[in-house]
């Protein structure tokens, strides 16, 4: 029992890992794209919620890449004003692992959005906020609440 627990633990900080390091490789800087266009009413679930992921283009493929490389241990994440992200944890994650996370993801996201005030928010698999990470580039320290 105590060996499964060792390599969920290993395999958590491995996923972590790969979250962090690759994020720099998800869209380093604003790319222009096209303006979004409203999709067709039989269409419009679907890019309601893709419109969710952010509020920007460079938002939007954050919360896109966050939520594609965690490999299950995030429901969901969104990215507001370039400042703010916001992930849904799913139940594998232990609380103990919660801060670790915080910190690679304010990790990841200090690298693709530099020089900002930056705060993560962990909500639990309920939505109910969790932990708050805040991330300041002055002092390059996290404060967690």
């Amino acid at each position: 029992m105590k060996l499964l627990q060792n390599i969920k633990k290993i395999l958590l900080s491995l996923s972590l890992s790969f979250l962090v390091l690759g994020t720099a490789a998800c869209g380093g800087g604003v790319q222009a794209t096209q303006p979004p266009t409203l999709p067709a009413p039989s269409n419009y679930s679907v890019a309601y919620s893709q419109l969710e992921r952010g509020n920007s283009p460079a938002g939007q493929n954050f919360g896109d890449w966050v939520v594609k490389s965690s490999k299950g241990l995030l429901q969901d994440a969104y990215v507001r004003d370039n400042d703010k992200l916001g992930v849904v944890i799913s139940p594998q994650i232990q609380p103990t692992e919660v801060r670790n996370l915080a910190k690679a993801l304010t990790e990841g996201f200090r690298r693709n959005f530099p020089n900002r005030d930056l705060t993560v928010l962990v909500y639990a698999p309920d939505k109910h906020l969790i932990l708050t990470a805040k991330y300041n580039p002055a002092t390059q320290r996290v404060q967690y609440q």
